[in-house]
């Protein structure tokens, strides 16, 4: 009789969403949770499922929105958050490829698998010691990577792309407006701008912030938020466009930042609606569906200026219409690949410090990325 197959390594810990919370702040406080974690048991498995030791994982927005149900998929509790990370190939089932090996760095693809891929693989996200996933998520790490920058890559690069370049349709010459450039899509948007030979103009709250994201590639950056607290930034961008505005607007921050923005375009502009970070509470909290705060745009400053209103979803989209993705990955690659694309990382934690990493994830003190490290 053969014997039983061990795990492929000691006992860890991960991250735990025991059930949805109110907000993410109250998921945090009192259903998210550190637990020990046994080694997958590999008799257990898929025959093409391939286990994952952690090295990094990135904290990201929808990590957060999800704790509360407040995000547009929802993975059921219990769960371990973590969309995106990498690490290193520990076990490999009897029908994985054999271009996969026990030893390799990967990265997860969460299209595929982690809390927004749909299916059996849903509560493994990177917030753990260990993750199992389908061996089509494991994807490469890209060469000159390390694990940071791997799990800060896809979904950050693939949304700034298909935002900017499916639905945005942004030329060498033309002038965007990224708000939100700080952050970890929004500087990802700089990057991708940059290398289509576009002009930017970057916004934040934080001046020091703000000369990081100059550093990384912007032509300019504009503080959106005045000391009175107020949201002003038209004459900034106006006298930067000598008085005609923009051709796009990169908004992943919603609220009053949409409604000054349209003030700051030339006519015929494209506003790419990419998220609505200033406003997360749109939707009911404990997985509620609905939307009572929804945010709402003037129609006649819409009309008036002859704008393109362009909803940017890259994940629904790319569901929706699977052929987007490949074309999208190969020229992101590429650029890797030719030296010309890299995610910047600026803070890092350990797993037992997750909801430090939470919390500064959700007061966006990071410039770019943000990785706990199991």
């Amino acid at each position: 009789m053969p014997a039983a197959p061990q795990p492929p390594g000691p006992p860890g810990q991960h991250v735990v969403v025991s059930e949805f919370g109110e907000t993410p702040l109250d998921a945090l406080e009192h259903f998210c949770t550190l637990e020990s974690q046994p080694a997958p048991d590999p008799s257990q498995l898929q025959p093409d499922d391939v286990v994952i030791a952690v090295r990094s994982a990135a904290v990201g927005w929808v990590d957060l929105l999800m704790t509360s149900g407040q995000y547009q998929h929802m993975a059921q509790p219990p769960y371990t958050p973590g969309l995106e990370y990498s690490g290193e190939l520990v076990w490999c089932g009897p029908e994985v490829p054999p271009s996969l090996q026990v030893g390799d760095p990967v990265m997860a693809d969460g299209f595929l698998t982690g809390p927004r891929s749909k299916g059996r693989h849903q509560r493994w996200g990177g917030f753990a010691s260990y993750a199992v996933a389908p061996a089509a998520a494991a994807l490469p790490l890209p060469a000159g990577f390390d694990f940071d920058q791997a799990c800060n890559f896809l979904g950050n690069y693939e949304t700034a792309y298909h935002c900017l370049v499916a639905r945005g349709r942004l030329q060498a010459g033309e002038t965007v407006l990224i708000h939100g450039a700080s952050g970890a899509t929004g500087l990802a948007a700089v990057h991708i701008a940059k290398l289509l030979g576009a002009r930017v103009i970057a916004t934040g709250r934080s001046p020091s912030k703000l000369a990081q994201v100059e550093a990384q590639g912007a032509d300019h950056v504009v503080c959106s938020q005045q000391a009175d607290g107020s949201t002003a930034f038209r004459q900034q961008v106006r006298a930067l466009t000598d008085g005609e505005g923009v051709d796009v607007v990169y908004d992943g921050v919603g609220g009053a930042v949409s409604l000054e923005s349209l003030r700051c375009v030339r006519f015929g502009a494209r506003f790419l609606i990419v998220g609505w970070a200033a406003t997360p509470f749109v939707a009911r909290g404990k997985g509620q569906r609905g939307a009572p705060n929804a945010n709402v745009l003037p129609t006649n400053l819409i009309m008036m200026k002859g704008l393109q209103v362009l909803g940017c979803p890259t994940v629904i989209s790319t569901h929706h219409d699977p052929s987007l993705r490949p074309a999208r990955l190969g020229a992101l690659l590429a650029w890797v690949e030719a030296g010309k694309l890299k995610p910047h990382v600026s803070q890092v934690f350990p797993l037992s410090a997750f909801a430090e990493a939470m919390r500064a994830k959700w007061n966006s003190t990071a410039v770019g990325g943000c990785v706990l490290r199991p």
